[in-house]
């Protein structure tokens, strides 16, 4: 099935920039820092190769962007995450 190997996602870049915020370990760090960045329009896409459970490590990391716990929630950045959560739960079938 070869989860192991790196998937190139493209992550928003309202993602990318939150995630560069925040506590992230080492290999996270990592991934985003080996980022590729994609100018689109207004924003950018950062393409980040990483394994499957990077990406979804990843992805839980900017859960706070959807709101709930008491913070507000930005559109544009819940837009963001949902779009980014969209590609890496297509990784699995």
């Amino acid at each position: 099935m070869g989860s192991k190997m790196p998937v190139a996602l493209d992550m928003p870049g309202k993602v990318a920039d939150y995630l560069r915020t925040t506590e992230l370990e080492p290999a996270e760090r990592a991934a985003l820092d080996q980022g590729v960045t994609v100018r689109r329009g207004q924003g950018y896409t950062l393409r980040v190769s990483a394994v499957p459970a990077m990406h979804h490590q990843l992805l839980a990391r900017c859960q706070p962007l959807d709101g709930g716990q008491g913070l507000s929630a930005v559109p544009a950045q819940r837009k963001a995450r949902r779009e980014y959560e969209n590609r890496v739960s297509a990784l699995t079938p």
